[in-house]
C-alpha cells in the first residue's frame, strides 16, 4: 500500500505538470496516471487501495463542496433563482430522456435498459466542475452576475437527483417496480440535508465563537462532523431520504454567512487539503475506469454521446432564458455544465454486475464519456473563461 501511495503522488504530480506545461488541465494527467497504474493496464496499485478507492474519493468530494459552500454567497446565488432551480434537474433530464430514445435504435436494447444508460450518463462531474466555479468565483469571473455560483448548486444538485432515478429504473428492472417515492425523496432529501448543513453550522459558529480552538484543530473537527453527515445519509437509506454532500456545502455556506473572517481562515487550509485530495481523486477515478471496456466502443457510442450533450447543452440554454446573461456567458454555462467523471466511474460498472443484458454497452458509454467529456469539458472551462466572462 505503501508503495501504491507514493506512485499515485509521485506519478500523478509528474503527469499533472506535463499537462500543466502543454497548457492543458492538470486532472488529465491525474486520469492518465490511474489508467496506467490502474488494474486494467500496468496493475501497480494494492488491491487495498482500490478496495477503498471509493472511500477515498467520497473524501476528496466532501474537500470541495465543503469548500464550495465556503466561497458561495447566499445573496449572490438569489440572483439566479429560477434558473438556478432549473440547472439542477432540467439538463440531466434532457439527456436521459435523449438517450432512452435513441439508445433503442442504436443498439437495439429495450427502453428501461436505454433508461438505466440514460441515468449513468447524465450526471455532471462536481469533482470537475466545482473547483473550478470555486476559482473563478475567487477571481471574480462572471461573479457580479452569479453565474459560477448557479453553475456551482446546479452540479452539486444534479448528481442526487440522477443517482436516484439509477436506482429507481434498476429497482424496475429487478422487477421491483417504479416508486413514486422514489421522485418525491429529492425534493425531501435536498431540503433536509441543507437544513442539516445550517443547523449543524450553527452550532459549530457558536462554539468556535464561545470556545479558542485552533484552526488546525477547527478543520479537522469541521472534516470529521462532514464525514458524519455522509455517514447518516448511508445509514438512513431507505428509511428517510437525505443529502449528506448538500449538507456539507451548506454547512460551510453557513459559516462563511455568520464567521466570515473563519470561513477564509479555513478555506485557506481547505485549499491546501485539496491539493493532495485532488490527486487521489482522479487517479482513482482513472484506476476504476475500465479501458478494456473500450473495445466495444463504434462510432454509434461516440454519436450517442455527443448527440445527448447537444440535447443537455440545449436544456442549460433553456434554462438561462429570460435572465440578463449575454450569449457569451449563456455559452459558457452550457459548456461548463458537460464534463462526466466521478459517478460514471462510480455507477458505470453496476448494471454488468446486477445481470443487464445492455451491461457492457452502459460500461463502454460510461468509460467513453469520462474519457472524452472530462477533458474537453475542463479544458473548455480553462481556456475560456476569460474570454466568455466579465471580471
Amino acid at each position: 500500500m505503501l508503495l501504491s501511495l507514493a506512485l499515485i503522488l509521485i506519478v500523478g504530480f509528474i503527469f499533472s505538470s506535463i499537462f500543466s506545461r502543454l497548457r492543458l488541465p492538470g486532472l488529465l494527467g491525474l486520469i492518465l496516471t490511474g489508467i496506467i497504474l490502474g488494474p486494467y493496464c500496468l496493475n501497480l496499485l494494492d488491491p487495498k487501495i482500490l478496495s477503498i478507492s471509493a472511500d477515498i474519493r467520497q473524501i476528496a468530494l466532501i474537500v470541495i463542496l465543503f469548500r464550495a459552500g465556503l466561497t458561495m454567497n447566499i445573496n449572490d446565488l438569489k440572483k439566479n433563482g429560477r434558473p438556478a432551480i432549473l440547472m439542477t434537474f432540467l439538463p440531466a433530464t434532457f439527456e436521459i430522456i435523449t438517450v432512452t430514445i435513441l439508445a433503442p435504435l442504436l443498439f437495439g436494447i429495450s427502453t428501461l435498459e436505454a433508461a438505466i444508460l440514460g441515468t449513468v450518463l447524465g450526471a455532471v462531474s462536481p469533482a470537475i466542475v466545482v473547483p473550478r466555479m470555486i476559482r473563478l468565483i475567487e477571481s471574480g469571473y462572471g461573479k457580479a452576475k452569479g453565474i459560477p455560483q448557479m453553475i456551482l448548486a446546479g452540479a452539486s444538485v444534479d448528481d442526487v437527483f440522477v443517482i436516484v432515478l439509477f436506482t429507481s429504473f434498476l429497482g424496475m428492472f429487478q422487477g421491483n417496480g417504479f416508486e413514486i417515492f422514489s421522485l418525491l425523496s429529492v425534493p425531501v432529501a435536498i431540503i433536509f440535508g441543507l437544513l442539516l448543513g445550517v443547523l449543524v453550522g450553527y452550532i459549530l459558529v457558536k462554539l468556535f465563537k464561545y470556545f479558542h480552538i485552533r484552526d488546525t484543530v477547527k478543520v479537522l473537527l469541521i472534516l470529521s462532523i462532514c464525514f458524519l453527515m455522509v455517514v447518516l445519509e448511508e445509514r438512513l437509506k431507505g428509511f428517510f431520504p437525505i443529502s449528506g454532500l448538500l449538507g456539507v456545502m451548506a454547512l460551510g455556506g453557513i459559516i462563511l454567512k455568520l464567521y466570515p473572517l473563519l470561513a477564509k481562515r479555513i478555506n485557506t487550509k481547505f485549499s491546501k487539503i485539496w491539493i493532495g485530495a485532488e490527486v487521489f481523486l482522479f487517479v482513482l477515478v482513472g484506476s476504476v475506469t475500465d479501458i478494456t471496456a473500450l473495445s466495444e466502443a463504434g462510432i454509434t457510442v461516440v454519436l450517442l454521446i455527443l448527440i445527448s450533450l447537444i440535447f443537455r447543452m440545449t436544456a442549460v440554454f433553456l434554462s438561462v432564458s429570460g435572465t440578463n446573461l449575454t450569449v457569451k456567458e449563456k455559452l459558457f454555462t452550457a459548456g461548463a455544465y458537460t464534463p462526466k467523471a466521478t459517478v460514471q466511474a462510480a455507477i458505470g460498472s453496476i448494471p454488468l454486475a446486477m445481470g443487464v443484458p445492455a451491461g457492457n454497452i452502459i460500461l463502454t458509454v460510461a468509460v467513453l464519456s469520462i474519457i472524452l467529456t472530462a477533458p474537453l469539458g475542463a479544458t473548455f472551462i480553462d481556456l475560456s473563461y476569460k474570454k466568455l466572462l466579465e471580471k
